[in-house]
């Protein structure tokens, strides 16, 4: 599968300048994210995937390149690292959040929704003559004396 988004355009969203050995785990992440997008929305064309997918991945890889190993908190004076609960197992991969997911289902048009539809009974209908009644175990019963005027 090619990538949503080029590596060109993600590095015009970086501070810093790439290495080889970082461009490689951009291509890599960048392919990652691409499939989890075409996953959570559809199966977009790289030439017609829509402004907002694009920028989805790119901001997902960036995160990624950022903070490869999904700290969240560092301290340079005794070497503390800490990581949470917030990314869950996702922490230290390339994953979308919630919202994003959210946002990419709404642009492949899945966006779940509650709807009422009308059904009508389909073929004859029949109705029950007027004056009798049903009966347990047998043929309807009579109930009224005249079937035109059961009143």
């Amino acid at each position: 599968m090619t990538s949503l988004s080029t590596l060109t355009e993600l590095k015009g969203r970086l501070d810093w300048t790439l290495d080889a050995d970082e461009e490689r785990v951009a291509q890599a992440a960048l392919d990652d994210a691409s499939a989890l997008a075409c996953g959570y929305g559809r199966a977009w064309e790289p030439a017609a995937t829509p402004r907002l997918v694009r920028m989805l991945v790119l901001k997902v890889v960036v995160r990624y390149l950022r903070n490869p190993d999904g700290y969240t908190q560092s301290r340079a004076g005794d070497e503390s690292v800490a990581w949470n609960d917030a990314a869950g197992e996702n922490a230290g991969s390339v994953y979308f959040t919630d919202d994003e997911i959210k946002l990419l289902r709404s642009l492949a048009g899945k966006t779940p929704t509650v709807t009422s539809v009308p059904i009508s009974a389909w073929g004859p209908q029949r109705k029950a003559p007027v004056g009798l009644v049903p009966a347990l175990g047998g043929s309807p019963f009579p109930l009224f004396a005249s079937d035109e005027n059961p009143w």
